[in-house]
């Protein structure tokens, strides 16, 4: 399996993921929870999942990996869809560190808690669904129809180093099971967020 493969397939466990991080989000507000231990573990699990697996191990291997060879291929990386992508995968970073904060707080959830946790797990959700509608229908096929064939393989082979370094810790296998139970006990009854027109890269740089 080629690398942008594995990417998209890693997107629908992280959509699925995100999708019940929010219904959970407004579970909790819907029953004003005041941040009980069990709520904040659950709450952790989530976050878990973004920081580790949805940040570090996914988007760490489009920044570190697709990313630099597209940049290597001549696309900019401060400017069009590179630049755009770096600034959500930030955008993202901020939102889970409002969600981090409220699992750690002792003190019990307030309103203005409860509405913040709202706003971050929905605002990241959506984010995150439109970031990755981006990516899918845009980017990555930027990138295949863009880079040498070699340089797609080069892609593939360093995405599988990776894979091997961070699998034998178990750590990515682990994170996927935690989220596909998170996703079971608060899969959301809605449509996925994000439905409706695809959104568009700013024009820059002569990618877009």
């Amino acid at each position: 399996m080629d690398a942008i493969e594995t990417l998209m397939q890693e997107h629908r466990l992280i959509e699925s993921a995100i999708d019940a991080l929010a219904a959970y989000a407004d579970e909790l507000r819907r029953r004003q929870a005041v941040g009980t231990a069990e709520d904040r573990a659950e709450l952790g699990r989530f976050v878990a999942f973004v920081r580790e697996f949805a940040d570090a191990h996914h988007h760490g291997k489009e920044e570190d990996i697709l990313f630099a060879a597209m940049v290597e291929a001549g696309f900019p990386r401060h400017a069009g869809p590179i630049a755009v992508m770096l600034m959500e995968h930030d955008e993202g970073r901020r939102q889970i560190a409002v969600l981090k904060g409220l699992v750690e707080q002792q003190a019990p959830w307030t309103d203005l808690d409860r509405a913040r946790l709202v706003e971050a797990a929905g605002g990241y959700a959506q984010l995150l669904h439109n970031h990755i509608h981006k990516e899918d229908a845009i980017l990555y096929p930027m990138a295949e129809q863009r880079l040498a064939p070699a340089a797609l393989d080069a892609v593939s082979a360093a995405c599988e180093r990776y894979e091997v370094e961070k699998g034998a810790s178990g750590r990515p296998a682990e994170l996927a099971k935690s989220a596909e139970a998170l996703v079971a006990r608060h899969a959301p009854a809605r449509a996925a967020c994000g439905a409706g027109a695809g959104p568009r890269f700013p024009v820059s740089g002569g990618c877009c």
